[in-house]
């Protein structure tokens, strides 16, 4: 028999409801777990967790909006990510883990054998967190790392933060999608950003809507513009198969006359979390220009 999906959304879970998804966690009859958004006893946590380190089905585990609420869920989790080893996709979007929360997850994240992609927006990520993120993109020629990185809506990182995410992006060997979308980069990062794009011989998506951008780093008409220099340049120069798709300046473009339509939600829950209401104000102003993997996630 095939592996199987689970899939519950905002509900609370009894003890009983728990026991049926362990079960079938251990007898390896799942390969996607999503209960996002659901309540859940510390104990029934847990004993997720358990279960999720003994399962050798599970691909996809999705735990957004909260359910990894506390110190002592993170360590359940970190607990079940050095056991498991069929882990592929695991999503934290919405869920309040701070720095301390990153450090306890980094040994296991750093460390997993086939895990690519990797959801931590709106998680209250600062500085010292993003430096752990960095070290899962290893450099050309070193382990493997992510594939997929969703850093959306942590505006606690500083620009010192994102100089030293850009350095590791442009040293990537395995790094294709960058979701950076609705953070307060503004254009001295996004110039960074460029130069890092430039650099990556995987890079293929870089989400950049609603970072404050303006028409110093994304006006259509001039030379000036890193980002739009960047992709004339990557389409004329490199000879590889990179195709780096920009989700930018969306206000710019607005302002120059554009019909724009706002992108559908994100599996991962992109704008489903605290950051909703300033997605909202963007609503008939933005257009999604990215093609988003959604790997059956609801």
């Amino acid at each position: 028999m095939l592996p199987a999906s689970i899939q519950i959304t905002g509900e609370l879970l009894s003890a009983a409801e728990v026991q049926d998804i362990c079960e079938s966690l251990k007898e390896d009859s799942v390969r996607l777990l999503s209960v996002r958004g659901c309540q859940l006893s510390d104990r029934d946590f847990g004993r997720v967790c358990r279960s999720v380190a003994e399962s050798h089905s599970i691909a996809q585990l999705n735990l957004n909006l909260g359910v990894v609420s506390s110190v002592g869920r993170t360590r359940h989790l970190a607990d079940a990510l050095k056991t498991n080893r069929s882990l592929q996709t695991l999503f934290l979007h919405g869920s309040p883990l701070l720095d301390a929360g990153l450090v306890t997850l980094n040994a296991a994240l750093s460390t997993h054998p086939t895990l690519v992609c990797l959801d931590l927006g709106d998680c209250m990520l600062g500085d010292q967190a993003l430096g752990l993120i960095c070290g899962m993109l290893p450099p050309d020629g070193a382990k493997s790392g992510l594939r997929e990185l969703t850093l959306s809506a942590n505006p606690g990182i500083s620009s010192k933060g994102w100089a030293r995410l850009s350095i590791a992006v442009a040293h990537s060997s395995q790094l294709r999608v960058l979701n950076l979308d609705y953070n307060p980069l503004g254009d001295q990062t996004a110039g960074m950003l460029a130069v890092a794009v430039a650099s990556s011989r995987t890079l293929e998506v870089l989400d950049l809507e609603g970072t404050g951008l303006t028409n110093h780093s994304a006006q259509v008409d001039q030379s000036q513009s890193p980002i739009l220099l960047l992709l004339s340049s990557q389409w004329c120069q490199v000879p590889t198969q990179l195709r780096v798709q920009i989700s930018v300046c969306i206000d710019v473009f607005v302002q120059q006359g554009e019909t724009l339509q706002h992108h559908s939600d994100l599996t991962s829950d992109r704008n489903t979390t605290t950051n909703n209401n300033i997605k909202k104000q963007h609503k008939q102003q933005h257009t999604n220009i990215k093609e988003v993997n959604e790997s059956g996630v609801a």
